[in-house]
């Protein structure tokens, strides 16, 4: 099975790919050091307002009663996939992504027609602060995320929420915060209520409030910057109302909230990916073939063209697999099409380094395209990964496998004979990357 979008999801990505060529590469340049991504805003501000005036895709998933797109996963994977192809250097992960369906679902109406149409026309960028790293335990990515516990859970090295006259006050800190030294508005994940009512609520909180402290910290991917933010005695409003002291609706509500987050931000992750391996083989094969045109191989032919053949087989697998992700929003699906998507980029950038002939080292456009993959790779596993843990709990999720009962799995059988089961022919493999 093959993804296939409508033509209306290619139309979305054939616009957005004529704007980002308009903008020449805002993202690292072709040496990887990288243009807009290392200014101090940390993207292309320019980029970022056309992509909200002539595609609406800062508001892409808010409802078109708040100003926004009001489109589904379908469209946001469309677009992801095309922004992996061109990295561009903007905040659509952390503000569209992760921070605006969370204000739809969870916020309040005044609180909604606060933040969402200036989210939606792109003057107000947002970010998604959690304590410790913990991004992808709170997005229940990589295990569950039960109330209380990585947030804090009362113990040092969270951030902790406190009622006061005034309202809710924030101490505490929050690394590896996406886009979180120069969003406008932070959303932050504290724990707050003592042993017996111990929970975790988001809070709302303006960029530049007193006593908020955000330091820009190095990545592997320029284009996904990071902070860790400081929250001395901050003034914040929690997310969904209600009185300081008195914690809006059920105590899992927000965890819930963030698992169905993490579920579309796996998705939206899966299609980076995939555009990214994609253009490396697309790369790949055209170097390839200008080096046969001209007599120069590097080795023998048939071996790069297996290779090749088989990353092929694995982008397309892996396209397939986000967008079926996407379409049903399967928790377990989209862990495992992020774990695939992510394994196929390492694998692309290794054959994009091995067709060269030189290797991460040699200095060459393939060894640069290849350190640009296993950047954007391992900086991805490190905030939502690893994938070993993205398998093992969509397995979990699914139930899979029996913890009590190891002999509940059913006898998996013989192995089929080579005659019953035969190799999959590679022609058509060969055919599609030597077209």
């Amino acid at each position: 099975m093959d993804a296939a979008f409508t033509p209306e999801h290619e139309e979305t990505g054939r616009l957005l790919r004529e704007v980002l060529a308009e903008r020449r590469a805002p993202g690292p340049r072709a040496d990887g050091a990288g243009g807009a991504a290392t200014d101090p805003v940390g993207c292309d501000e320019e980029l970022w307002r056309t992509l909200a005036r002539r595609l609406a895709l800062p508001g892409l998933l808010v409802p078109a009663s708040y100003g926004g797109a009001g489109r589904g996963p379908a469209e946001l994977v469309a677009v992801c996939e095309e922004a992996g192809r061109s990295l561009p250097a903007s905040p659509l992960l952390a503000t569209a992504v992760l921070v605006a369906p969370l204000i739809a679902a969870r916020g309040t109406e005044a609180q909604r027609e606060a933040l969402l149409p200036p989210i939606a026309d792109g003057s107000l960028t947002a970010a998604l602060a959690v304590p410790g790293g913990r991004l992808a335990t709170a997005l229940a990515l990589t295990g569950a995320n039960h109330p209380g516990d990585w947030s804090g859970g009362g113990r040092a090295g969270g951030v902790q929420a406190t009622p006061g006259e005034d309202g809710w006050r924030l101490y505490g800190q929050a690394d590896q915060v996406l886009d979180g030294h120069s969003a406008g508005l932070l959303l932050v994940a504290a724990h707050t209520g003592g042993f017996a009512g111990s929970r975790t609520l988001l809070f709302v909180v303006r960029g530049e409030s007193p006593g908020v402290v955000r330091v820009r910290q190095s990545t592997l991917d320029e284009t996904r910057p990071q902070a860790r933010v400081e929250l001395r005695d901050v003034a914040a409003e929690a997310l969904g109302g209600g009185p300081a002291g008195q914690p809006p609706g059920p105590v899992d509500e927000v965890p819930r909230a963030l698992a169905v987050t993490g579920t579309l931000a796996a998705c939206a992750l899966a299609a980076e990916a995939v555009g990214m391996a994609d253009r490396a083989l697309r790369r790949t094969v055209g170097n390839v073939r200008e080096r046969e045109r001209h007599g120069r191989t590097t080795g023998p032919s048939p071996a790069v063209r297996d290779r090749l053949a088989d990353v092929y087989a694995r982008v397309r697998s892996a396209r397939t697999a986000a967008y079926c992700a996407a379409l049903t929003q399967d928790p377990p699906a989209a862990r495992l099409a992020l774990a695939q998507s992510l394994e196929t980029l390492r694998t692309a950038a290794a054959a994009c380094a091995q067709a060269d002939g030189g290797g991460v080292g040699s200095g060459t456009g393939p060894e640069r395209e290849a350190r640009l993959c296993l950047g954007r790779a391992a900086s991805d596993e490190l905030l939502f990964g690893p994938v070993h843990l993205l398998r093992e709990h969509a397995a979990e999720r699914a139930a899979l496998f029996s913890a009590t009962d190891p002999h509940s799995l059913p006898h998996p059988g013989p192995l089929p004979s080579r005659e019953a089961s035969p190799e999959v022919p590679r022609e058509a493999s060969h055919r599609a990357v030597t077209a």
